[in-house]
């Protein structure tokens, strides 16, 4: 590949650069792959994944990535290579576009990645040194997290709608604050 050049601001035109290869893998990147029950084969693997086999191409793990998934989950669901560099295979513009066994595969795949228990009570949060102590009551049964204070760990959705990250990347949501308690709403009051 050629060296990149200062004062020219640019490459320096060495035999390696291929300005054409360039350009078709930036048109791969950009192109846009729609995926459905007519042009899609997606079927479990024994160790708990997804393979899918589209035309000729077959990939034997995928990964299932909702492009919206606090807003519109059900919708434009982004199916990636497994590898590090995760290339964007297609989308499925509905999970209604393919059949149900399918759409109930690809949901118990995105369950997993996004497993979000709900928050339905707090019992107490305590702030000290920087973290909040978190014991809460979920749909999952009773838990205990620790977030950061000075990150980004508290995301409001909506005016009501709670998004609270862990130090560990656990997820939790409150659907609706305003569903809570004064008094679980007063242990809030740092986060609202």
């Amino acid at each position: 590949m050629g060296r990149f050049d200062r004062n020219r601001g640019g490459f320096d035109g060495g035999e390696d650069f291929n300005l054409e290869q360039m350009e078709k893998e930036t048109e791969e990147m950009l192109k846009m792959r729609f995926l459905d029950k007519k042009n899609a084969e997606f079927k479990a693997t024994g160790g708990g994944f997804i393979s899918l086999k589209v035309g000729d191409e077959e990939y034997k793990r995928v990964q299932v990535v909702r492009m919206f998934p606090f807003t519109d989950p059900d919708h434009y669901i982004s199916i990636r290579t497994s590898d590090e560099n995760s290339k964007e295979i297609g989308i499925i513009k509905d999970l209604k576009d393919v059949t149900k066994e399918t759409a109930k595969l690809l949901t118990d795949q995105m369950n997993i990645r996004y497993f979000t228990p709900v928050i339905t009570k707090i019992i107490n949060i305590k702030d000290e040194y920087g973290y909040a102590y978190f014991d809460v009551v979920t749909d999952r049964g009773e838990c205990r997290f620790t977030i950061n204070m000075g990150g980004s760990s508290v995301v409001h959705l909506t005016e009501t709608r709670i998004l609270i990250s862990d130090v560990d990347e656990n997820r939790f949501e409150i659907p609706d604050v305003m569903a809570l308690s004064t008094a679980e709403r007063k242990k809030l009051d740092l986060f609202l």
